[in-house]
């Protein structure tokens, strides 16, 4: 059996970038993204993407990533990077400083103790 590990591949795209747009029943209390404009933020950070020319670079729709609270949310891969992103704006920063020149945004950032005061009280 081949593994993993043993294949000389070349990914298709260097980055994925999942951009939050899942829609929960209008007043739950955890919100969620598309309720916050993340269907207008993820097609603007893909347009914006494709016009810098980054075409080893994914911006993929994604279902719930379960940090509605924080939301609109963006997980960028290989690295792994957490991002709460409200406006265009954002979003540029995001294209410009971390797709294009590898910094993270630190004003942006999420982080794994940044957990919503339900998941704190519960344990």
């Amino acid at each position: 059996m081949t593994k993993v590990e043993d294949l000389d591949l070349v990914p298709y795209f260097d980055t994925h970038v999942f951009c939050c747009i899942n829609q929960r029943a209008k007043g739950h209390p955890r919100g969620c993204c598309q309720e916050k404009g993340s269907v207008v933020l993820r097609n603007y950070l893909k347009t914006r993407a494709k016009e810098a020319g980054l075409d080893r670079v994914r911006i993929n729709a994604a279902q719930c990533l379960d940090r509605c609270e924080y939301g609109p949310v963006v997980v960028i891969y290989p690295e792994g990077v957490w991002y709460s992103c409200r406006t265009k704006e954002d979003m540029d920063e995001i294209l410009e400083r971390h797709l294009m020149r590898g910094e993270v945004v630190e004003r942006l950032l999420l982080r794994p103790e940044d957990v919503p005061a339900r998941a704190a009280s519960a344990s």
